[in-house]
């Protein structure tokens, strides 16, 4: 934007401030900035071309350290001011401008390709109009015998292209500096740009040339540079091009040598040819990509046939053997028979890559040379043979290629031709998938079928020449069944060449069969068209078909042009997408379309010949079952409208006799098309049913002692389902008003004869479920025809009674786990009885009236189960009737109940209106309704049946088809959240019923499925639940940790289930103390059950991300439960069964999750700080190893301590109510509890955060109390507490200051302390503190302090030597004063041994004994002694003990002589000290101390005493 605005003060700014100004500003960095500034530098400049030019020239100068990218950017903006203003600029402005952009260019000897590329740019723009300018100077950097600059000649070779005539009169001197300097370029860059030079100079010459009549010079011949372009095309070709970098040989020497070619002496060219051409045809092996080596190729050819070159001709069959994709089409017009007798053999190639490249070849020929092919076009045809049979896919393509060609030029014409077009015709079809071998091509069958299909098309639209050879002759390929994939692009072309005979007239659209004899009939032709329409809606099969029969209607029929032009209009618009059909309607309206064809054409002949050419053509579709199917249903429809009756029973027993029976689809179809003809022909329907019971055929099949007595049974079982299936049909297509009279005499009758099947009068049962299912449906539709007869109430059903024992009979049959079968047709058979019984019922009702007695429906509950999740089924009539079904059961209950059977209950109503969403295959839509069904359902069943339902419908989730598993999922969840709050004593069972259907199934969407229901149980009856979850055994499995997951869906529920947890964890104990036989009188602790899978319980919810809500509110709770949970399981051992089931576990190499106590607390405890929001916590502790230390007997107070560490840096907010739940906890029972909770605090005393939170003294009293805890470790981590105050809260530590070191005295005087802990827990704390209390406070315990911790400075634990020695001389600052005198008599009382361990075996002790040293060393009034403490005993230097302590002995005896036998005495103490070095180091020091001291004082030592230590 401030680069826009600066153009609005161009009128108040001169342009040349202002373009320095913009020139600034190219330092930012934001590229669309620096593109704002070019632009705005560009639009200057088009106003003041010379003063912005002039600019930027001073610009650069002035600025000559500029970076190169910004120096681009203002050379870039010249270049285009340069370019529009070219013809506006002075020559001295034009100096200045090249002069700089030379200098520029070259002003760097390595490449820069950007800068030096832009600077060259603004020397070709200028070169446009002042080319001798640019030459002038650019030529001055091209010395001869010096190698130039890469870009100075880039800069000429773009010069000789952008001004040819300007350029080319140079051109004869620069090649003459430049020959000498192509054997000094040995690199590649250089040798490119050569290349590059000599090729534009070559097409500049011949520009230059070409255009002498423009020229200003037109005396210029092509003999001026002849001579240099031989000579540096032998360095080219001979030398060059034999290099192994590919981007000098291909993409520089090779195409430099095309154009020099044209400019070489003809003799010279003529002499090479044969070492040029080879070597240009060679790069074609080195080469993948030949577009630059056959582009100088042509060039090199096009020179030797302009001069008439001899040479060429031998080197022809080395080109046509090489070049096979790249010949030219020349070589057709100049040598035909020598190119076909050479390229048609090779059609004959099992290569794959010789035949394509052959056919392509033949392509380009047949396209390019149509005159010189002519009379070869019979010897072309017949070569393709051979292509014709190869399965290459590539191959193919080649060849429908060529097919597209030779349609275009005649040869399909000649015999042979139709050959060819059989042969693209099986192309159309898509081809079946098949697994590719790694040899195989690349190019797949779709492409090959597309390639066909437009083929086909393009000829058929646009070769006028083609539609003799394809009218009618395609129409052959419209009925055999093979080419079935192939119908639409045939109709389609079909349609196009009908359409155009049409515009011809009436007499070229007939088709005269008489003299094309292989032409399928009009009856054939509709039938086959008809049928193929089958798919289209269920496809998406174009409506082809349809457009051609309609175009068709005079060669099918005379009489079908109006209602067809009527009628197939609207079923296009259905089949494009305009009114969208089901697959049920789609056919339907074919079969009405059909109907409406046969009336109008009303001509027996006609319909006889066409039922039998229907009939014909069935065993064709014996591979497509629908089409089949459809095709029956045509029969019966066209039977149905034939008059002649003779030939209706004829065609129909022709079908009973070849129908496959096995086949579901044939027996369906046969059936339908029974029931159809049964429309116009009932009587003659019946009859042919029932004579060819009688006929041979039939009792061949059903034969009672048949050789094959397995085969025929079976058959004789289909042919028998079949037969009751037509009777079902017929009943209902059969008038309404017809069909009474026949059901019980002629229908039934037949049925039931079928049906029973009796061997020597003893009737057998049907093992054969087909026939059950035939007779279900049969049932079903003869009861639905009963009911829908407008004299149903005066009809005498006395069948009645027999037909409901049989459906009954068959429900009961019908097994409870029919969910698991994926048989879906066995369902359909239950399903399809119930609506059988309802239909009975409906006109026969059933006999319950408000005056019986009510009495239970006991199977209602399975039933509904079994039938609902069909809702959802993947087929849309399943669905419709399992809502029929359940709809019928529920009023079939209302009958139980005692209602009226016309009763109308407005709940199970409401079923109906659901339909209408089964009918949609939205998923969404689906199981939005299967829930509406469910609560339908709830609210309408018995409370004693909910269990059975529930039960069942828990089966349904390992249906097979996911769609019904998925259903009943979301019924039963639907059912229990209406119903639920009945089940609390069947809570134990619902869970364990989940828990075994998610062991059963490992769909994503069932296991989703099945938490919600413990979800929804769970907000009923928590309580149940979770004690039913409980008692699941550990370690939990998969299944039941998704169950508790499932608790922590919605944040309430999920707050009540974990204080549910709470409760149950600290209920009880959380260990039990067995005595060992084994261990004596140690005890072991076991884990408590409860507790522990309360613990676990509490994990698996808080692992889940949903449960985040729930944990923050209750945060403080559960951080106190948890952490004490933690501390009471440290050392405790899981139950028995359990160690037996880890043991196992291990055996087995398994890696189950860990089942330790302690470990499972930590686990729980890290899921609630990660939920909580304090994952930063969790991840401190963890990378300090804290979770781990927390499992350790020995080390559980420092894990407690990295957590309280985490948690005061990261959790501060939450600590008050924490710290407040925890006070209660420093007086528990259990001692592990009181040293987590005071480890922990005394860890948070560590950081300002307490007192911030004004917890300080609450604390630290909490802390001071608890200085006589029975634990000792209690007791160390309070004074730790209490000492962590001075880095936690060092200002409060003064006010306190008397209390604290009150503790620290007291805990030095510890007397249940045998191991000093407290001791030297106390010693640490206090030197912490001794920074910050009050002097008055520490006088009064100085000399107490100092003469508790002496005889810490030889204790064995050096961990006590080094406290006490370093609190010792932190205690020297406090000397002053009053206590000075009786201090120093303590600093002498510890001199010698904090000499002495300077020789400790332990580096810190010796670091101590230093500190002390240093400290004390004022406070002894011997200012030399004092030096040597502060000079030599630094801590991080070593110590030459023996000079050290000859010096310190030295001092000691000049300023305390009197002291001699003291240190003697003492030093005698440590003769028999366990450490080695300080017994050496004593009689040294006493050795030391008797030579320094005066003749006075030797008397002081008692020799005796000496000799008696030795």
């Amino acid at each position: 934007c401030a680069v826009s605005g600066l153009l609005h003060f161009t009128l108040h700014v001169s342009f040349s401030e202002l373009a320095v100004t913009l020139m600034d500003a190219t330092t930012d960095k934001d590229p669309l900035v620096q593109e704002q500034i070019y632009n705005a530098l560009c639009y200057l400049g088009d106003s003041e071309p010379e003063e912005i030019l002039n600019s930027c020239d001073e610009y650069l100068r002035q600025h000559d350290k500029l970076a190169y990218p910004l120096r681009v950017i203002i050379l870039k903006a010249m270049e285009a001011v340069l370019t529009n203003n070219i013809d506006y600029l002075d020559k001295s402005t034009a100096k200045i401008v090249i002069f700089l952009a030379s200098n520029e260019m070259t002003k760097s000897k390595e490449i820069i390709y950007d800068w030096q590329q832009a600077a060259s740019n603004v020397l070709v723009a200028a070169g446009r109009r002042f080319i001798n300018k640019v030459m002038e100077e650019v030529l001055t950097k091209f010395q001869p015998g010096i190698l130039p600059h890469y870009f100075i000649v880039q800069t000429f070779a773009n010069l000789s292209v952008s001004n040819v005539f300007g350029m080319v009169p140079f051109l004869n001197s620069i090649l003459g500096t430049m020959l000498p300097m192509l054997g000094m370029a040995k690199q590649d860059h250089m040798k490119c740009v050569f290349c590059y030079a000599l090729q534009h100079f070559s097409e500049s010459i011949q520009e230059y040339l070409a255009n002498l009549d423009k020229a200003p010079d037109p005396t210029v011949r092509k003999d001026t540079f002849s001579n240099e372009i031989f000579n540096a095309y032998d360095v080219l070709f001979n030398i060059w091009l034999q290099s192994r970098e590919a981007k000098v040989r291909l993409f520089a020497v090779v195409k430099a040598l095309g154009p020099m070619s044209h400019l070489m002496p003809s003799e010279k060219l003529e002499e090479q040819l044969p070492r040029l051409v080879p070597g240009i045809l060679a790069l074609y092996k080195k080469h993948v990509e030949a577009f630059y080596v056959t582009k100088s190729l042509c060039q090199i050819l096009e020179a030797s046939v302009n001069f008439g070159s001899r040479t060429l001709d031998t080197q022809l069959d080395a080109l046509l053997s090489t070049l096979h994709p790249q010949v030219r089409i020349e070589m057709a017009c100049t040598f035909p028979d020598r190119l076909l007798g050479f390229l048609l053999p090779k059609l004959e190639s099992h290569n794959e890559r010789i035949r394509v490249g052959t056919l392509i070849i033949m392509r380009q020929i047949i396209n390019c040379a149509s005159s010189q092919m002519e009379i070869k076009k019979p010897f072309i045809l017949s070569s393709m043979k051979l292509p014709l049979q190869d399965n290459s896919n590539k191959v193919k393509r080649a060849v429908v290629q060529v097919i597209s060609a030779m349609a275009h030029h005649g040869y399909l014409e000649q015999t042979g031709g139709e050959v060819m077009i059989e042969w693209v015709i099986p192309l159309l079809h898509p081809s079946s998938p098949r697994k590719q071998t790694p040899e195989a091509d690349d190019l797949t069958s779709d492409s090959v079928q597309n390639i066909s299909i437009n083929t086909l098309f393009l000829i058929s639209t646009t070769v006028d020449r083609m539609d003799a050879v394809l009218w009618p002759y395609l129409l052959e390929f419209v009925t055999p069944i093979q080419f079935t994939g192939a119908l639409t692009p045939l109709c389609r072309s079909l349609m196009h060449l009908a359409t155009k005979k049409q515009e011809e007239g009436e007499s070229a659209s007939l088709i005269h069969y008489d003299t094309h004899a292989n032409l399928p009939l009009p009856c054939a032709l509709m039938a086959r068209l008809l049928v193929s329409e089958l798919q289209a809606a269920l496809t998406g099969f174009s409506v082809s078909a349809l457009r051609l029969l309609n175009v068709l209607h005079l060669n099918i029929h005379p009489m079908l042009g109006e209602l067809w032009n009527k009628k197939i209009p609207p079923l296009v618009e259905h089949l494009e997408g305009k009114k969208s059909l089901s697959p049920k309607e789609w056919e339907d309206k074919l079969l009405l379309f059909l109907r409406e064809t046969l009336t109008a054409i009303s001509d027996n002949t006609w319909i006889s010949q066409f039922s039998a050419e229907m009939c014909k053509q069935l065993n064709s579709y014996n591979c497509f079952p629908s089409e089949k199917n459809f095709l029956y249903k045509c029969i019966g429809t066209a039977l149905g409208v034939c008059s002649n009756k003779d030939v209706v029973q004829k065609q129909l027993q022709e079908l009973l006799e070849t129908a496959r029976y096995q086949e579901e689809a044939e027996r369906e179809g046969l059936a339908s098309g029974f029931g159809i003809c049964a429309i116009n022909h009932l009587d003659e329907t019946l009859a042919k049913l029932e004579d060819f019971v009688k006929s041979d055929v039939f009792k061949k099949s059903v034969g009672l002692f048949s050789i094959f007595k397995d085969r025929s049974d079976n058959e004789a079982e289909k042919i028998k389902s079949t037969l009751i299936l037509c009777y079902g049909y017929v009943a209902r297509y059969a008038p309404k008003e017809l069909v009474l009279s026949r059901i019980e005499a002629d229908i039934l009758r037949n049925v039931f004869q079928y049906f029973d099947t009796r061997v020597l009068g003893i009737k057998v049962e049907t093992k054969d479920l087909t026939l059950k299912l035939c007779l279900i449906r049969s049932i079903s539709m003869i009861s639905q025809a009963i009911s829908d007869s407008a004299q149903s109430d005066a009809f005498v059903f006395s069948r009645k009674a027999e037909l409901l024992a049989q459906m009954l009979e068959f429900i009961k049959t019908e097994p409870l786990d029919l969910l698991r079968t994926p048989i879906q047709t066995t369902y359909q058979g239950s399903l399809s009885c119930c609506l059988a019984m309802r239909f009975i019922n409906t006109h026969v009702c059933v006999s319950f009236s408000p005056a019986q007695t009510v009495v239970p429906f006991y199977n209602l509950g399975v039933l509904v189960a079994l039938f609902s999740p069909r809702c959802s089924d993947s087929l849309a009539s399943i669905r419709l009737r399992a809502v029929d079904c359940a709809y019928y059961l529920l009023c079939i209950q209302l009958c139980y109940e005692g209602f009226a059977h016309n009763y109308r209950d407005e709940r199970v109503e409401r079923l109906k209106d659901l339909k209408k969403g089964l009918e949609d295959p939205d998923f969404t839509i689906l199981f939005n309704t299967c829930y509406n069904i469910a609560m339908v359902i709830g609210k309408r069943l018995p409370p004693d049946q909910l269990m059975s339902l529930l039960l069942m419908m828990f089966e349904g989730l390992a249906d097979p088809d996911q769609n019904c598993s998925r259903a009943a999922a979301v019924m039963i969840n639907a059912i229990l959240k209406e119903r639920g709050g009945v089940l609390l004593e069947k809570v134990p069972v619902i869970m364990a019923l989940i828990h075994s259907k998610l062991q059963e199934v490992d769909e994503e969407h069932l296991r989703k499925a099945a938490q919600q229901t413990v979800y929804i149980l769970a907000s009923q009856h928590r309580t149940a639940v979770v004690s039913s979850l409980l008692g699941s055994s550990l370690p939990f499995d998969s299944h039941t940790c998704a169950m508790w997951k499932a608790l922590a869906m919605e944040p309430a529920l999920t707050s009540q289930i974990l204080e549910l947890l709470l409760d149950k964890m600290n209920r009880d104990v959380p260990y039990k103390e067995n005595k060992s036989f084994l261990l004596g009188s140690t005890s072991e602790r076991i884990a408590t059950p409860l507790p522990f899978a309360a613990t676990c319980a509490l994990h698996e919810i808080m692992s889940a991300p949903e449960s985040g809500a729930a944990v923050l509110g209750l945060y403080p709770h559960l951080f106190v439960a948890l952490l004490l949970r933690v501390s009471c399981t440290v050392g405790v051992q899981l139950p028995k069964n359990l160690q037996s089931k880890e043991r196992k576990s291990a055996s087995w190499s398994q890696a189950p999750r860990n089942l330790e106590p302690c470990s499972c607390a930590v686990e729980a405890l890290r899921a609630m700080l990660t939920q909580g929001g304090s994952d930063e916590a969790v991840k401190s502790v963890g990378s300090a190893g804290g979770w781990e230390l927390m499992k350790s007997l020995e080390r559980h107070h420092d894990g407690i301590a990295l957590l309280a560490r985490a948690m005061a840096k990261h959790a501060g907010p939450k600590l008050p109510l924490i710290v407040k739940n925890l006070f209660p906890m420093l007086n528990s029972m259990y001692d592990s509890q009181r040293i987590t909770t005071t480890a922990f605090f005394a860890e948070l005393l560590n950081s300002s955060v307490v007192s911030d939170l004004i917890l300080l003294e609450s604390m630290m009293d909490n802390m001071t109390g608890r200085q006589k805890d029975p634990c000792t470790l209690v007791r160390m981590l309070a004074l730790r507490g209490l000492g962590n105050i001075s880095s936690g809260s060092p200002d409060k530590v003064r006010k306190h200051g008397a209390q604290l070191l009150a503790s620290m005295v007291n805990g030095m005087d510890d007397k249940d302390d045998p191991d000093n802990l407290v001791a030297l827990e106390a010693m640490s704390s206090l030197s912490k503190l001794l920074d910050h209390v009050e002097e008055r406070d520490i006088h009064s315990m100085l000399l107490h302090i100092a003469i508790r911790i002496r005889p810490f400075f030889d204790n064995e634990n050096h961990q006590l030597r080094t406290s006490s020695i370093i609190l010792f001389g932190n205690l020297t600052k406090f000397s002053a004063g009053n206590c000075e005198d009786v201090f120093f008599e303590q600093i002498l009382n510890g001199l010698v041994t904090l000499l002495l361990h300077l020789q400790d075996p332990k580096p810190e002790v010796i670091k101590a004994c230093k500190f002390a040293l240093r400290m004390c060393g004022p406070n002894m009034g011997c200012e030399g002694l004092c030096d040597m403490f502060l000079n030599h005993l630094h801590e991080d230097r070593s110590l030459h003990y023996g000079e050290f302590m000859n010096d310190v002995c030295k001092h000691l005896m000049q300023n305390y002589p009197e002291m001699l036998n003291r240190l003697i005495s003492t030093n005698l103490f440590y003769f028999k000290s366990n450490w080695v070095d300080i017994r050496a180091a004593a009689p040294m020091f006493i050795g030391f101390l008797v030579l320094h001291v005066d003749e006075e004082h030797c008397k002081q030592v008692d020799l005796d005493q000496l000799l008696s230590c030795e």
